[in-house]
């Protein structure tokens, strides 16, 4: 197959949610990582996020960002957790 217009697209299939499953396991085996699905956060009907730009120092953006590696979620929700804790 050179290139891409060879493959042979008729014959191929979608992968089965259990085949996804079992090459996501062997990734995190493999590479000794945890794979994180991402996505729309699941909210209250009554709360409301509103998309807004905002410059972050670059220290806290690492951080952020390091904080939500280690527990799997995004870097905007730690933000998001920390904001909120400082005001309730």
């Amino acid at each position: 197959m050179k290139n891409e217009s060879e493959f042979p697209f008729e014959r191929a299939r979608r992968v089965t949610p259990e085949e996804n499953q079992k090459f996501q396991e062997a990734i995190s085996e493999q590479f000794a990582i945890k794979l994180t699905k991402r996505g729309k956060l699941a909210t209250n009907k009554d709360e409301k996020y509103e998309l807004i730009s905002l410059k972050l120092h670059p220290k806290v953006l690492a951080w952020a960002k390091e904080e939500a590696r280690k527990r799997g979620i995004g870097y905007q929700t730690v933000i998001n957790e920390v904001l909120l804790e400082r005001i309730s």
